[in-house]
């Protein structure tokens, strides 16, 4: 095995190595362009047609990659797309960076990834370095992926090399991209985890930090997003009970985080949204049950966040019966459906949560998103509205997201009726007497 190892290692060091890269979305496009910026000939695989048009159209559609970068591997042959996975036979390491949600009973899906490995499997050859990048529950990379691919007689730590190293893609972060973020690499065996620590050490520029198996890179991965996850419970709760006491919750944490050790600044708002805080804690909820061990905190904190989109929806009850309207017929304008600021992503984003709720009592509903024009759930079509033109009509008006493009001057000064459940009005310094908070 030791010389497979060598021979590909030479091959990531001197460039000649050709990279896979399967799942063409917001982790696998920057990171298929990263590597092709790297000097590597990249090919990208993926199931839908119209991503890997695009692609190879040199069009793109995430808004973490520079437009002119895609274009430019387009154009110099660096990086290209396919739905055929027969190329998977040409290339000398693969990614999967594939999809991991859960199903409607809040268990684990990973078929997107057993297909990829299946896809990945059929051709499969010696010397190949095979790495899991989502997100997942602890053991899936050996209990899964590596008897799948051993499936034509390979065997892992002999014939081929396998390792798990977590995404961590922070969409809309300006500082933290694909290239600069520290990352976590896991193999089956000391080989296997060199073999992937020299793939990403000649791509990124960051730490690389290595781990004694799988397990430990999967599990490092949960903790990150449980630990947002259920300290975003917490003041979630607090902002509940500071609205209970008439105390305003952002000037609370703005005093604690004045403390430069022990404490850590997260927000509260309309629910938690996003690719994998809401759903990583219960890939690790569902393995607990595995060892008969259950995970209290992790349970607690999904259920204060689960209730954050009906209070919003309570207190915006409760708003305009103080201005002497009902729930029921009035029009709502809610501002931002998209699950953070300034990105186009909708993955569970606590605003869908919110429209239901509203609908359910008998609101009319209408939404602006700069970064969204469209969009389809629960098989209604949902189309931005210009804010500017309906805002004088609405009977309240709701910021889910606060987006950087708003003038919150405007908002603050034309609403009937605002209720701001980001605190993206904080920096208003007229009207507000008018602005209610989370």
């Amino acid at each position: 095995m030791s010389q497979l190892k060598d021979d590909l290692i030479l091959k990531l060091k001197n460039k000649t190595a050709k990279l896979g890269v399967v799942g063409l979305g917001y982790v696998g496009l920057p990171l298929a362009v990263e590597k092709a910026k790297a000097g590597y000939e990249v090919i990208g695989f993926d199931i839908q047609d119209k991503k890997v048009s695009m692609v190879n159209n040199g069009k793109n559609y995430i808004g973490d990659v520079v437009d002119s970068d895609l274009t430019g591997l387009i154009k110099n042959k660096k990086l290209t797309a396919t739905t055929d996975f027969s190329f998977v036979k040409d290339v000398d390491t693969v990614c999967i960076c594939v999809p991991t949600p859960l199903d409607k009973y809040k268990q684990p899906d990973i078929s997107y990834v057993v297909n990829s490995t299946e896809n990945v499997a059929k051709y499969l050859h010696r010397g190949m370095l095979v790495v899991l990048e989502s997100t997942t529950y602890p053991g899936t990379t050996e209990e899964v992926l590596k008897p799948i691919l051993e499936r034509n007689g390979l065997k892992c730590g002999e014939d081929f090399f396998l390792a798990f190293s977590p995404e961590r893609v922070d969409p809309g972060n300006k500082e933290f991209k694909t290239k600069n973020t520290p990352k976590v690499v896991g193999g089956c065996t000391e080989e296997c985890t060199e073999v992937a620590a020299t793939l990403y050490r000649s791509v990124l520029k960051s730490e690389i930090y290595t781990v004694s198996s799988p397990a430990i890179a999967e599990m490092e991965k949960i903790l990150e997003n449980t630990f947002r996850n259920i300290n975003i419970a917490l003041v979630n709760e607090m902002a509940l009970l500071c609205n209970k006491m008439g105390i305003d919750v952002w000037e609370v944490i703005n005093a604690a985080k004045t403390k430069p050790y022990g404490y850590m600044a997260f927000y509260p708002g309309p629910g938690l949204g996003g690719h994998c805080i809401p759903l990583d804690p219960f890939y690790l909820e569902w393995k607990a049950k595995e060892y008969d061990f259950h995970t209290k905190l992790i349970e607690s904190s999904g259920i204060i966040n689960d209730s954050m989109p009906e209070f919003v929806v309570d207190n915006a009850m409760k708003l305009l019966n103080g201005h002497k309207k009902a729930m029921n017929g009035a029009k709502v304008l809610l501002l931002g459906v998209a699950y953070k600021k300034d990105i186009d992503d909708m993955r569970e984003s606590p605003a869908l949560k919110v429209i239901e709720n509203l609908e359910k009592n008998g609101a009319n509903v209408i939404i602006n998103d700069p970064y969204i024009p469209e969009f389809k759930h629960n098989g209604k079509t949902y189309n931005s509205v210009d804010w500017k033109k309906e805002i004088d009509n609405a009977d309240i008006v709701i910021i889910t997201t606060d987006h950087s493009d708003y003038d919150y001057e405007e908002v603050v000064s034309r609403a009937k009726l605002l209720y701001d459940t980001r605190n993206a009005t904080k920096d208003v310094k007229n009207n507000r007497e008018k602005i209610h908070k989370l």
